[in-house]
């Protein structure tokens, strides 16, 4: 029996949410879900349909949810056990105005103060996302500052320094919601980058699959 899977995408369009959307429902495609992609998050109002996926892909940056369509992610996810997955700003700067979702995903972005080449370090090497991948390696981008619940399970960090203060910031997770899993990257700014960095492209194809427990 196949797997389904909602791939929701739309806010903010400096993130390419749709493009990056098609990228992300291709990679469940090839591994055999059936996906269902909407410009709208109108499908959360339907509780029960939402109850019955295995995975959730929200590529929405800032915008707003109704309570209505939280009540069916919240539901979808802690009660039935449906898994989440997203990436940067679609998933980790998402609907600002509601704090339980970001306790959800387990961070919430708050800054970018340095945009170039940093190094991503791996933190699980033995995870189902990150196995077999590079320890470490160099990536090209926004570098996402992000407020994170201390409970999240790391799979990957970046060295921050910001006005003289140093510290490991996470940038790939796992977590549980409820029943479900929940799994982030800060990783793909614009579609491009999953193009240019196959690895990254990999590993959250794997947190997918994983979320969803494939």
């Amino acid at each position: 029996m196949s797997k389904s899977a909602l791939v929701m995408w739309g806010g903010w369009d400096g993130h390419t949410p749709r493009e990056t959307a098609g990228i992300l429902a291709g990679k469940l495609k090839a591994n055999g879900f059936e996906v269902r992609i909407e410009n709208t998050l109108k499908p959360l109002e339907d509780v029960e349909a939402v109850k019955k996926l295995n995975l959730i892909v929200p590529m929405w940056t800032m915008g707003e949810m109704s309570n209505e369509q939280w009540n069916g992610l919240h539901q979808a996810i802690h009660d039935a056990g449906v898994g989440v997955a997203g990436v940067h700003g679609g998933m980790g700067d998402a609907f600002r105005g509601r704090v339980e979702y970001q306790w959800l995903v387990g961070g919430q972005f708050l800054g970018h103060p340095y945009v170039g080449e940093y190094t991503v370090e791996l933190t699980a090497a033995d995870s189902p996302v990150t196995r077999g991948m590079p320890p470490s390696f160099k990536y090209n981008s926004e570098q996402y500052y992000m407020g994170v619940d201390p409970a999240i399970d790391v799979l990957a960090c970046t060295p921050y320094e910001f006005e003289g203060r140093k510290c490991k910031m996470p940038v790939m997770w796992t977590k549980t919601w409820g029943q479900g899993r929940v799994f982030y990257s800060a990783l793909g700014h614009v579609a491009e980058e999953f193009r240019k960095y196959p690895d990254v492209l990999e590993m959250t194809t794997r947190g997918m699959l994983w979320a969803a427990r494939a």
